[in-house]
C-alpha cells in the first residue's frame, strides 16, 4: 500500500495463511445484508476480496492494492467470468479519488504499511456514500515488538550495518489516541478503536521464514540479493533462540492489531 517494494505474489500468497485467517475473522464483524459495495483496500493476492464477494451477490466489490503484481495476481485467480461481481485495480490507499461510491469500506492487514494514515482516513471518508461503514484492522502499536527488536540489534552490526545506513521504521503503528483524532478530523464517527493481542503461529521455522521473506519487504529489500537469505535465516535464528518452538515444533509471535469500526457521518459534505 503505497510503497515501493516489489512483491512476489505468488510466494506471499503461499505463506499468508494466518492473515487469511484473521481476516475471515473480520468479515464476520462486518454485518452486511447482501447487496453492498464494497472497497476492500490492501487487497494482496484477491481472496479476501473473493470471501468479500461471495457477501454481496446482489452488490460489488472493488479490491485496491498499490502493488501491480498483487494485482495482476488477484485479477487471473479471481476473474470476472466466475465472480461477476469483482474487480480489481492498483490504487495507492492514501490516494483514494472515490466519491460516495460505496456502502462499506474493508481493509485487513495492509494500512500499517503506511506511516500517514490521516489522508487514508480522508480518502475512505470521501469514498463512503453518507452513513455507509468501515472496518479495518492491521498492526497496532507494539505490534511485532519481539522480532523488531532482534532486527534493531542485526542492522546496527556487521554485516548488515552497511545495508541500514539511513534507514528509518517503515510501517504505522498507532494506537486508539491517534485513530480516534485523525477520524474525527476525516468525517468519520468512531463505534469501536481498539487494540488486540494476536498470537500469530506457524508450524515450522520454515514457516516463519517464509513469512519474513514475503512480508518483511523494508528490511529484507534492502539487502543484496546474494546475502538475502543468510540475512533472513539469522533472523530466524536468533529470534527462535530468544522465544523458542513450542512442544509441536511450531513458532509464535506476538502480534497487536488495531481494529477500528465506525460510520460517515451523515454531516459530511464533501
Amino acid at each position: 500500500m503505497g510503497t515501493p517494494y516489489k512483491w512476489d505474489a505468488q510466494d506471499y500468497a503461499e505463506n499468508s495463511t494466518a492473515q487469511f485467517d484473521w481476516a475471515c475473522e473480520l468479515l464476520n464483524k462486518l454485518v452486511l445484508r447482501g447487496d453492498e459495495d464494497v472497497l476492500d483496500i490492501g487487497c494482496g493476492d484477491g481472496k479476501v476480496s473473493a470471501a468479500l464477494s461471495r457477501r454481496v451477490l446482489a452488490g460489488s466489490v472493488l479490491g485496491v492494492d498499490s502493488s501491480a503484481e498483487m494485482v495482476a495476481l488477484a485479477g487471473d485467480r479471481f476473474s470476472a467470468r466466475e465472480y461477476s461481481n469483482l474487480s480489481f485495480a492498483q490504487v495507492d490507499a492514501r490516494m483514494l479519488a472515490f466519491d460516495g461510491c460505496f456502502d462499506a469500506v474493508f481493509s485487513n492487514a495492509a494500512l500499517h504499511w503506511i506511516r500517514d494514515h490521516a489522508s487514508v482516513l480522508a480518502g475512505i471518508s470521501r469514498s463512503l456514500k453518507e452513513g455507509g461503514r468501515f472496518l479495518l484492522q492491521m498492526g497496532g502499536r507494539g505490534n511485532v515488538a519481539d522480532l523488531i527488536a532482534v532486527l534493531d540489534a542485526m542492522v546496527v552490526r556487521t554485516p548488515w550495518a552497511q545495508y541500514f545506513a539511513d534507514f528509518s521504521f517503515p510501517y504505522g503503528f498507532y494506537g486508539p489516541e491517534e485513530y480516534a483524532e485523525w477520524m474525527a478530523a476525516a468525517g468519520l464517527v468512531a463505534e469501536r478503536v481498539e487494540l488486540i493481542p494476536k498470537d500469530m503461529v506457524h508450524e515450522s521455522a520454515a514457516g516463519l521464514a517464509g513469512w519474513v521473506r514475503t512480508t518483511w519487504l523494508p528490511y529484507t529489500q534492502r539487502i543484496s540479493e546474494a546475502r538475502r537469505e543468510e540475512f533472513i535465516s539469522e533472523l530466524v535464528a536468533q529470534y527462535l533462540y530468544e522465544h523458542p518452538l513450542d512442544a509441536e515444533g511450531q513458532t509464535h509471535v506476538r502480534m497487536m492489531r488495531l481494529e477500528v469500526e465506525g460510520v460517515r457521518s451523515q454531516l459530511t459534505g464533501d
